[in-house]
């Protein structure tokens, strides 16, 4: 591991928390988005998005070790993807609503806001944790530093 890796660890990992912030924020704004994609002749809702991570690739270090049955230290962490939530969307009737079908029911989106203000605050909790190891880090860091001078 060198001098520097905890900094990065922590920094891709405040990344990663701040991307999910905001696809967190898109889907609570997004709750009641009746006409988000037209499918087959009729809109569909919005449906409710998810960050999936994945560790950083390590580079060959990382792969050696691996390959020698070892575990290698972590590089941090990466947004791969955002990916839908394949829950079924709600049906809900209401027949005066523009976007009513036949029967007089509408699709509503799939995001639950008490299930995204829980991801918020687990999203903001990692973000502080993160902040708090950077700045652990670099306090060690310019300790360090100080000791080599003296």
């Amino acid at each position: 591991m060198h001098m520097f890796d905890g900094l990065a660890i922590s920094a891709s990992g405040l990344t990663a928390q701040r991307f999910r912030m905001d696809v967190i924020s898109s889907n609570i704004a997004n709750a009641n988005t009746t006409r988000s994609e037209y499918v087959d002749g009729q809109w569909l809702p919005y449906r409710r998005k998810m960050v999936r991570f994945e560790p950083m690739p390590g580079g060959f270090a990382s792969a050696l070790q691996k390959a020698m049955g070892r575990g290698a230290p972590g590089k941090g962490v990466v947004a791969k993807a955002i990916v839908g939530d394949p829950t079924p969307f709600q049906q809900v009737y209401m027949p005066e609503h523009p976007d009513a079908n036949e029967e007089g029911f509408v699709l509503l989106p799939n995001v639950d806001i008490l299930k995204e203000q829980v991801d918020l605050l687990t999203a903001t909790r990692m973000y502080e944790a993160n902040v708090t190891a950077f700045q652990a880090t670099k306090a060690m860091l310019t300790k360090a530093l100080e000791i080599g001078r003296g």
